[in-house]
């Protein structure tokens, strides 16, 4: 069934939801609601993105029809803000698992891969007044139909359809993936979550190169704590903790 706002509205109801055809960054709608009072658990919909962000600031584009774009206004508490990746990126595995997807994992600390490739991305955005948080917006892109064949992504994203006997249909995949943010933010302090979350990397154990920080990182990741923070035994022999950054592995 085609993402339309009827049809939108109809899946998600009671959630207040705003649906857009074509939309340049569903974060940036999301946020200025936020600003403007939306209820917690709000989402806002593009059934086209054009100019979405991802982390570091790389372009995240949601094609027509192909993908879904989705933001969500959250209101945790200051000490909770760090786990809305887990929340987010957990949310997007338990869906695909649940369609039979296999090989899923997270690479640290939120994009989701299917045989280490690539179907999702999560950008969380907080915003604050002062020192006061009024809220956050996650953003999630996950790829349904995208064609990465014959483009330099080909051999690092992937779509569900390339990996599942049918492709989703996108309203359900929505209606799931919303579901399971739910469950998880009821959860949001839990140690489930974190758990959940720390099974799921496929970073731990692994050769990596931090990047973000003054000087680049390289050594092996040992372990997560229970902010999310990667700790990382360099090559001195020194355990480093990351909190934000890009991660790559070998």
């Amino acid at each position: 069934m085609p993402l339309t706002e009827a049809h939108v509205q109809a899946a998600l109801a009671p959630r207040a939801v705003r649906f857009y055809d074509v939309a340049d960054s569903t974060n940036d709608i999301a946020r200025a609601w936020l600003h403007a009072g939306a209820p917690d658990g709000a989402a806002v919909v593009a059934d086209e993105q054009r100019r979405g962000r991802g982390r570091m600031g790389r372009v995240w584009q949601t094609p027509p029809g192909a993908a879904l774009a989705v933001s969500i206004v959250l209101y945790p508490s200051p000490a909770a803000l760090p786990r809305l990746s887990m929340l987010a990126a957990l949310a997007v595995c338990d869906v695909i698992e649940s369609l039979g997807g296999e090989a899923v994992g997270i690479k640290w600390p939120n994009d989701v891969q299917i045989g280490g490739r690539k179907v999702s991305g999560v950008l969380v955005e907080a915003e604050w007044e002062r020192e006061r948080l009024l809220g956050a917006v996650v953003g999630i892109g996950l790829n349904v139909s995208v064609n990465f064949s014959d483009t330099e992504l080909a051999d690092s994203a992937v779509s569900l359809a390339d990996v599942l006997e049918k492709p989703p249909d996108r309203l359900e995949l929505l209606a799931a993936l919303l579901a399971r943010v739910d469950y998880w933010y009821a959860r949001l302090e839990s140690a489930a979550l974190y758990a959940s979350w720390r099974a799921r990397l496929v970073t731990l154990g692994q050769r990596v190169t931090a990047v973000g920080q003054a000087e680049p990182i390289v050594g092996t990741a040992v372990d997560v704590d229970a902010s999310g923070a990667l700790l990382v035994r360099d090559d001195a022999g020194t355990l480093q903790r990351i909190v934000a950054g890009d991660i790559a592995l070998g």
